[in-house]
């Protein structure tokens, strides 16, 4: 096992002194080796240097680090944690956010400048100003909207619409959300749960993803086949009925 002054464990880490100073002083590395005067650091602080190196890198703060060592003095894996943490806050969706001009967004709905449409859009996260340009998380929620615009839909009818999609649909996310909550986390208090826990709990999370897709896609398309029916059936017998009286 090395020695390191100061300066040579910084450089082996790949930060500043500064660095391992402010870190030891957070308790996230522990205090060197005193000979005389002199500190000396070992491998071991060398691999938690890297360590947080790594974690700083994928976007975790100090205090993030702070629980996760403290979690680990305690007897969990750090690779079990990280899971965890990827399964809870990794995006939900593969889409990926397009950039459009104002003209082009305006085209895609009859080319009419409509100033309070688009900020209606802004409001409710559809579009997102980017300097000149405007940011488009869901690509496949504008494609939509642009396609009921094009069959003849009003573009107030759709936003209308929109804004209550947005509202249904948050509160179906909150139930599904508070159900795993209640059920998967909730029994553990305040407390971390055990060590043996942590890689089921990742799984599972990771198992909600496909099961709350699949669960709205189901009512999703009941429900559509009964509204469906029970709108547009009564305007085809019209229709029929309407057809039959001409013909006579």
């Amino acid at each position: 096992m090395g020695d390191y002054r100061i300066d040579e464990l910084a450089r082996e880490a790949g930060t500043t002194v500064r660095n391992v100073r402010a870190y030891q002083d957070r308790g996230l590395i522990a205090p060197p080796r005193r000979e005389g005067r002199v500190g000396l650091y070992n491998d071991t602080h060398l691999s938690r240097l890297r360590m947080i190196g790594q974690l700083l890198d994928r976007g975790y703060s100090l205090a993030n680090i702070g629980e996760l060592i403290d979690t680990l003095q305690r007897g969990h894996d750090l690779g079990d944690l990280l899971g965890l943490g990827v399964a809870l806050t990794t995006p939900w969706t593969d889409e990926q956010p397009t950039s459009i001009t104002a003209e082009e967004l305006f085209r895609m709905f009859g080319g009419e400048e409509n100033v309070e449409t688009l900020a209606e859009a802004v409001k409710l996260g559809f579009v997102e100003p980017d300097g000149e340009r405007f940011l488009v998380p869901s690509p496949r929620l504008l494609h939509a909207g642009a396609e009921l615009f094009a069959a003849g839909i009003p573009l107030e009818a759709i936003m209308g619409v929109a804004r209550q999609l947005r509202r249904d649909v948050d509160r179906i996310a909150s139930k599904f959300v508070t159900l795993a909550a209640k059920h998967l986390f909730d029994p553990y208090g305040d407390e971390l749960p055990p060590p043996e826990d942590v890689p089921r709990l990742a799984e599972l999370v990771q198992r909600l993803r496909p099961l709350a897709q699949m669960s709205v896609d189901a009512e999703l398309a009941r429900a559509m086949e009964r509204h469906v029916q029970a709108h547009l059936g009564t305007q085809l017998e019209r229709f029929t009925d309407q057809s039959k009286a001409d013909a006579s």
